[in-house]
């Protein structure tokens, strides 16, 4: 808005700045010479009263009290919000002049004494203050002075004397220094005692609670006490020949060194072959071949020089029940003194082994006990023997499951519960005449059987070696009426199926002892009694 006047704008006070001399003044229009009103800033920017007298020269003008506003502010706020340092617009009228809080030293004239424009005497170069004390109070008045000369300290409440902010930070960085390495090593111990007592479970020495020490007893009739009692009794033998070799297992059938085996076992050593017997003490002997019987796969060997030998005793294999728990003791691959446990899985289990030459020399007839006590090569030879520690077989052929071709000897196979022993009643008999006599004697009835007869039970032949007759002349199946042809279905009451069946039931019984056969003849069932023949063995 124009009305002939031109606003005029309040600059800053220049008195008391550093380097600064000369009055500031804004005019209004060209050649006008500056307005001063009472109570206003004048060109100096200086309030000054209007009828103060002038000092002499060369006299220093006296200072007024300084001058304290008290009263509310002397305009009322600004309706505009018109910014104090802007050119205000062209309708809005200049903004009334407030009085702002003089600096240190600056004279300020009497409230109510009108100002009037003198000019000011030459100042004295600005000489820095000294430290004045620190006002405690905390008005916004005294936080900061817009027009004080540059240089001079600020009225603002500030830190006492040698707590400046940078000594504050310098402390507060140390310590936070110190805390984070007593930290780190806090952390360093804990972490190594933590890992200390995960590895040891705590500080002291660990102990882990254990059972007693006992005297090793057991009960006699348990596994280890079987085992306790039998072992010093059985043995390992190691034979090697020119062609072969092999181990095998013994046990001790007398104090005079005699020891009982199996045929299979010594027979690689043939007749100048090593058999070396090691005991279950560690200490070893050489032995010698006593006498051996293919047909019943058994052999007894000696050893001299041997002292403190412990006899295993002898049970009867007739007393024995399916069922009756068993342990086998022997070395399979090589490993001596084992021990096994198992029961009785069946009994007179006619079983033949063998047979490797060809000729059927080498093959043995067995009415065996079968037991599923785990038996494997090496534990050939070995005792079976029952709760007493009383041998009731000799172990002696498995059943292997990669065969398929019946029980074998010494094979490789391992066991699958189908172990094979021979009765120790007749391998008591057997051992003690290849004791006495250096051979064992076979029963015989005095027939050739046809062993390619597929049907049920055991048939006669129709010839018998070198094409002679199948019934021996004058021996026991003649003297009782058997004929050629006739076919054998009982032994004793049990059942026979094969001829190699008919074999096994004979040979479990000796010499001499008279046995009931039922055949069958031309479609009739006939009954005759006979009384057993003997053979010399090979």
């Amino acid at each position: 808005m124009d009305d002939g006047r031109q606003a005029k704008w309040w600059s800053r006070p220049a008195t008391g700045r550093p380097g600064r001399d000369e009055p500031e003044s804004r005019g209004g229009g060209e050649g006008d010479a500056p307005s001063v009103r009472p109570g206003t800033p004048g060109p100096t920017g200086s309030t000054a009263p209007a009828d103060s007298p002038v000092p002499p020269a060369g006299q220093e003008p006296q200072e007024p009290a300084p001058y304290r506003p008290d009263g509310p502010p002397m305009h009322e706020p600004d309706v505009y919000s018109t910014p104090p340092y802007g050119g205000p617009g062209p309708w809005a009228p200049a903004p009334p002049v407030q009085r702002p809080t003089p600096a240190h030293g600056t004279p300020v004239p009497p409230q109510g004494v009108p100002p009037q424009a003198v000019p000011l005497p030459p100042q004295p170069s600005p000489v820095p203050p000294q430290a004045t004390p620190v006002p405690s109070s905390s008005s916004q008045w005294l936080q900061y002075d817009p027009w004080g000369a540059p240089g001079q300290p600020l009225t603002q409440v500030g830190p006492p004397a040698g707590t400046e902010p940078g000594s504050r930070k310098n402390r507060r960085g140390g310590a936070f220094a110190g805390m984070l390495l007593l930290t780190l090593v806090a952390s360093g111990i804990g972490g190594g005692v933590g890992a200390y007592v995960e590895r040891t479970g705590g500080l002291t020495t660990v102990e882990l609670p254990q059972a007693s020490h006992d005297n090793g007893d057991r009960a006699p009739e348990s596994v280890a006490g079987i085992a306790a009692s039998a072992l010093p009794s059985v043995v390992t033998l190691h034979v090697s020949g020119t062609a072969e070799s092999g181990t095998g297992t013994g046990f001790v059938l007398d104090a005079r060194g005699h020891i009982l085996t199996n045929n299979h076992v010594v027979a690689p050593a043939g007749s100048s072959g090593d058999i070396t017997v090691t005991f279950s003490s560690g200490e070893t002997a050489a032995a010698e071949l006593v006498g051996k019987d293919s047909g019943y796969d058994l052999a007894v060997v000696r050893v001299r020089g041997v002292s403190g030998l412990k006899p295993l005793p002898l049970g009867n294999s007739d007393n024995v029940r399916v069922g009756d728990p068993v342990v086998a003791i022997g070395a399979p691959f090589d490993l001596s003194n084992t021990v096994t446990s198992g029961i009785i899985s069946a009994k007179q289990r006619p079983i033949t082994a063998g047979g490797e030459k060809g000729d059927g020399s080498d093959i043995s007839y067995v009415d065996a006990l079968q037991t599923d006590a785990p038996i494997n090569p090496g534990n050939s030879g070995g005792p079976l023997v029952d709760t007493q520690a009383h041998v009731i077989g000799i172990n002696s052929a498995i059943r292997a499951a990669d065969s398929g071709k019946g029980t074998e000897r010494g094979g490789q196979s391992g066991s699958i519960g189908l172990g094979f022993a021979i009765p120790i009643n007749q391998g008591k008999r057997v051992a003690e005449e290849l004791i006495n006599t250096g051979k064992a004697t076979h029963p015989v009835i005095g027939v050739t059987l046809d062993m390619k007869f597929t049907g049920d039970g055991a048939k006669v032949g129709e010839k018998g070696p070198e094409d002679g007759p199948a019934v021996t002349k004058g021996g026991p199946a003649a003297k009782a009426g058997i004929r050629s042809g006739d076919v054998i279905t009982e032994v004793q009451g049990q059942r026979v199926h094969s001829g190699e069946e008919l074999i096994v039931k004979i040979r479990a019984h000796r010499p001499g002892d008279r046995l009931e056969l039922r055949l069958t003849r031309g479609g009739e069932e006939r009954s005759v009694t006979l009384t057993l023949g003997s053979a010399s063995g090979t």
